[in-house]
Formats: C-alpha cells, structure tokens, sequence
C-alpha cells in the first residue's frame, strides 16, 4: 500500500497530541510519515509529538506557511493535511490511497462530525458537509488530502493569516473537483462551545462572505481575532 506524509500544523496543542497518540503511533508503525510543524508552543506540544516519533519542525505560526513547508519536507507522494484536534475515520489511509490513485481524483476531502453529539452540531456539520460537496470548498476541518505533485503544480498553500484553506480549494476545483467522502473525520467542538454556538456560526458566515467580495485576510483576520 500506498505511504502517506501526514502534515499537522500545531500551536499549544499538547492535549490533543496526547489524545490522538494510539493513532499517530499506528500510522507512524504502518510506515506512514508524520510531520508535527509547530508555529512557537508554550505548552508541551514538541514533547508529546517527539515522543510519539514524529518529525519535528519549528516555523512562525501561520496555518498557511507551515503546512506548505511540512509539505516541501514530505517524502510520499500522498499528502494529508490534519488538524491535531481531528481523528481520522477506521481506514482513512486506505480510502485516501483508494481516491488519490485514480488520476480523476488527485485531491478529496472527508467528511466532518464534531466531537459533540448534540443536535446542533450534527445540523452544522451536515451544512458543512453539503456546502462543501456543492461549491468544492475544503476547509482545514475536512482533512484535505492530495497527490503530492498537483499539491505544487497548484501552488500549495499561501502565507496568509486566514482563509488559506478556501483559497487553496478555489486554485485546486480550476483543475479537478475534490472527491467528498461520506467517512468522516471527528473535530472538536471547543471553538464553538467557548465562543457560542450561533455566534460563531454568523462569524464565520461574515468572513466567508468579506473573503468572497475581495477582503483581503489581512484585515478579515483582525474581525476573526
């Protein structure tokens, strides 16, 4: 089977590296590559992740910068792009060889589920989920995945302080529609739980809707803070 490079941008994330660690450690034994590219934690984030016998690397916190350079320091020609606070589904890496193999399909995404199962949050993820699916936006929480050369024949991810996974899927769809898997992955809640659940729901509306009329992030980024 197919190897992966797992890229996983971080910043004071020692609690969900800990979480996670009987899965990276499986990936990492089925000869998987983990790279942790961390943006200046304070917590024990390079720790954890040195421990679990993942690749190491230290940037400025930019979600944008540091998955572009875990991904030039990738070795497979599969990407995967996960956030520390996301677990991927049983046989996600098979399903990612599956997909990227077929050259129709040179990048995906799954499905999202949040780690609260109350009724709101399904109805979110279910928006996310079929908003995706229609306009072939990839968010971070959707774990993208992509074959490595079109990852750089499409220019990879920006250095920009938000919206660097929208603009990346907006260059990506111009040569293929993402594959949507109905697998999902499991993110956090806690962003909407500590901000309030329709607060931060018309928030992210809001930037969405500046990115798409021409905002640039630099001043859409200081609403987000």
């Amino acid at each position: 089977m197919s190897k992966l490079s797992i890229i996983i941008p971080v910043l004071n994330e020692e609690h969900f590296l800990a979480r996670h660690s009987e899965a990276y450690l499986s990936l990492i034994r089925s000869g998987h590559q983990i790279l942790v590219v961390d943006g200046g934690s304070q917590d024990a984030s390079i720790r954890v992740a040195s421990e679990l016998g993942c690749e190491i690397f230290s940037t400025k916190a930019s979600r944008g910068y540091q998955m572009h350079f875990g991904a030039k320091r990738s070795r497979h020609d599969m990407l995967l792009f996960l956030h520390a606070d996301t677990l991927l589904p049983p046989h996600a890496t098979q399903m990612i060889t599956r997909i990227l193999t077929n050259p129709a399909h040179p990048w995906g995404r799954f499905s999202v589920r949040f780690s609260d199962p109350r009724l709101i949050f399904r109805i979110i993820a279910w928006l996310m989920n079929r908003r995706s699916s229609l306009t072939g936006i990839v968010t971070g929480d959707h774990a993208m995945f992509v074959q490595r050369a079109f990852y750089f024949k499409c220019g990879g991810y920006l250095d920009i302080p938000i919206m660097e996974d929208v603009e990346f899927s907006r260059r990506l769809k111009k040569h293929a529609p993402p594959a949507c898997l109905s697998d999902a992955v499991i993110t956090s809640s806690r962003k909407w739980e500590q901000h309030g659940i329709f607060r931060m729901m018309l928030t992210m509306w809001k930037l969405r809707l500046m990115y798409f009329l021409g905002v640039a992030p630099e001043k859409i980024v200081k609403l987000y803070q």
